[in-house]
């Protein structure tokens, strides 16, 4: 069974980056489709990027330009690179694979863009 594990978070300034990392104790490569949600208070989970075993990727509307999702399945690990953040990103943010497992959400990464 696989577990993730988001790191990776924290405040950064409108128009600032940030990386976020998504370590699995189990083999993600088993996994076909990986992805990166977010959700803030009182809005369900939406789905922000997300990545086949083969490297093909998918952007929601609001991210397309600014995220970049990868993967490696070498070590086991999936990666969100956030690029001119804004105040609307703010949220906790997951991984899980596409379609989400339930028993695989982890505790999330909180990313606040403030100035």
């Amino acid at each position: 069974q696989v577990q993730f594990v988001e790191s990776g978070g924290g405040l950064v300034q409108p128009g600032g980056s940030l990386t976020l990392s998504c370590a699995a104790s189990g083999n993600i490569f088993s996994i076909g489709v990986m992805g990166w949600y977010r959700q803030v208070p009182e809005k369900q989970r939406e789905l922000v990027a997300s990545i086949t075993r083969g490297g093909r990727v998918n952007y929601g509307g609001s991210v397309k330009g600014r995220f970049t999702i990868s993967r490696d399945n070498t070590k086991n690990t999936a990666y969100l690179q956030m690029n001119n953040l804004t105040p609307e990103d703010t949220a906790v943010y997951y991984c899980n694979s596409n379609p989400p497992t339930p028993y695989y959400w982890g505790q999330g990464t909180q990313v606040t863009v403030s100035s």
